[in-house]
C-alpha cells in the first residue's frame, strides 16, 4: 500500500463500505499497472482467487498478478496455498470460454515457497497434456520458459546378447534322451525370469546409460531388450531371476537420475526467471552464471550459508553470500551481483 502511495489509500477508504462482493477495486496509483483488486481478508483462498479472475475477465482485463495470498500474517501453508491457487486457475480456465484474460502471475517474494508452487505445477503438468496445456500457458512462462525444440537425437542401441551353450545328450534310448532333454529344459526355465519396465524418461537415456546396460548385459546372465519405440519406451530384461532382479534396480535407478536431472533443469530454469546471479567480465560489465550455478547460488542464500564454491572462467572462487565478493585460490577478488527479476511489474 505504501508504493502504491495516499491516492490509492484514500481510494480505499472511499469504497470500503460499498464492499459487496469481498473486493474492492482501485486505481494503480504509483504501482506499473492499471487497477489494483484488494481482497478482504478470508481463508478460503481458492474462492478469493475464483473472483478476481472472473472480475478481470468480466471487465476485459488482460493479465492478472496475484502474490501469494495468505502465506504472510494469515500463516497458512504455502503448499496448500499452491494447491488452492492453482486449483482455481485451472477451474477458471477449462470451465469456462475466456476471451480477454491471456496471462496469470503468481508473484513469489519469499524465494523459499518456489518449491511449493513448481511442485503444485509439476503434479499438473504430469497428468494429461492435453487437458492441461490450454490453461498451463495463461502462466507457466513465469515459471520456467518453454522448452525448446531440442535437436534430434541420435538413436541409440543396445547390443543384442548372444551367449549359446549346447548341449549334446547321449543315451540307451530316444526315452532316456527325451527325458534328460525335458528335465534340461525345465531346469533352465525354472531359473529364468523376465522383468519389464516402462518409462518416458527412458528416452532419454544417452550413450552412458546405453554403455552402462551393455556393461550389465556383459557382467551378468541377462539379456537387455531395449524397446525405445514404444510409447512409453521399455526395457525388457530376461535371464537368471537373481542377475534379473539386480539389473532392474540398477535400471530403476538409472532413471531415477534421469529424473533428478530433468527436475533439477526444470528448477534451475524457474529460479532463473525470478533472480540472476552474475559475476563481471570486464570493464563494469556482468554476465549471468549458467542456470545450475544460478540455483546454487540461490539456494546457498535460501539456506543462509556463509560462502559457496563455484567456477568462473574454469577458476574455483569462494563466494562470500553477505557481501557478494568472490575470492580465488591466489586471493584476487570480484564482486559479483543478485539481480531479482519482475520488481515492480505487477
Amino acid at each position: 500500500m505504501d508504493a502504491a502511495g495516499s491516492d490509492v489509500e484514500d481510494e480505499c477508504e472511499r469504497y470500503a463500505e460499498q464492499c459487496q462482493s469481498g473486493f474492492i477495486t482501485t486505481q494503480g496509483g504509483k504501482l506499473l499497472c492499471s487497477k489494483i483488486i484488494h481482497l478482504i481478508h478470508n481463508n478460503n483462498v481458492k474462492s478469493q482467487v475464483t473472483k478476481v479472475l472472473n472480475e478481470c475477465e468480466l471487465r476485459m482485463y488482460k493479465s492478472v498478478a496475484f502474490p501469494a495470498i495468505g502465506t504472510g500474517q494469515a500463516k497458512q501453508s504455502p503448499a496448500k496455498i499452491a494447491d488452492d491457487m492453482l486449483d482455481a486457475i485451472e477451474e477458471f480456465a477449462s470451465t469456462r470460454s475466456v476471451k480477454h484474460l491471456k496471462k496469470v502471475k503468481i508473484v513469489i517474494f519469499q524465494t523459499y515457497m518456489l518449491r511449493d508452487f513448481y511442485k503444485s505445477m509439476k503434479r499438473r503438468e504430469d497428468k494429461d497434456s492435453s487437458t492441461t496445456d490450454s490453461w498451463m500457458s495463461m502462466f507457466k512462462s513465469l515459471f520456467w520458459r518453454k522448452s525448446q525444440p531440442t535437436e534430434k537425437k541420435k538413436l541409440v542401441t543396445l547390443e543384442k546378447k548372444v551367449d549359446l551353450a549346447t548341449f549334446q545328450i547321449c543315451g540307451e534310448s530316444q526315452k532316456n534322451v527325451d527325458e534328460a532333454e525335458s528335465w534340461i529344459t525345465n531346469l533352465i526355465l525354472k531359473e529364468q525370469f523376465e522383468n519389464s519396465i516402462s518409462d518416458e524418461l527412458i528416452e532419454n537415456f544417452d550413450e552412458s546409460q546405453i554403455d552402462a546396460l551393455a556393461d550389465l548385459q556383459r557382467r551378468k546372465h541377462v539379456t537387455i531388450q531395449l524397446e525405445n519405440k514404444l510409447s512409453p519406451p521399455r526395457i525388457k530384461i530376461s535371464g537368471v531371476s537373481r542377475d534379473v532382479c539386480f539389473v532392474s534396480v540398477e535400471v530403476q535407478k538409472m532413471i531415477q537420475k534421469v529424473k533428478d536431472t530433468e527436475e533439477e533443469r526444470s528448477k534451475a530454469e524457474l529460479v532463473y526467471n525470478l533472480v540472476e546471479w552474475r559475476y563481471p567480465v570486464g570493464n563494469d560489465r556482468f554476465v549471468a552464471f549458467d542456470k545450475l550455478t544460478n540455483m546454487q547460488l540461490e539456494d546457498a542464500k535460501i539456506a543462509k550459508k556463509a560462502r559457496l564454491t563455484v567456477k568462473i572462467n574454469k577458476k574455483n572462487y569462494k563466494v562470500n553470500l553477505n557481501t557478494l565478493q568472490a575470492n580465488d585460490d591466489q586471493g584476487n577478488t570480484i564482486n559479483i551481483q543478485r539481480v531479482p527479476k519482475n520488481e515492480g511489474k505487477l
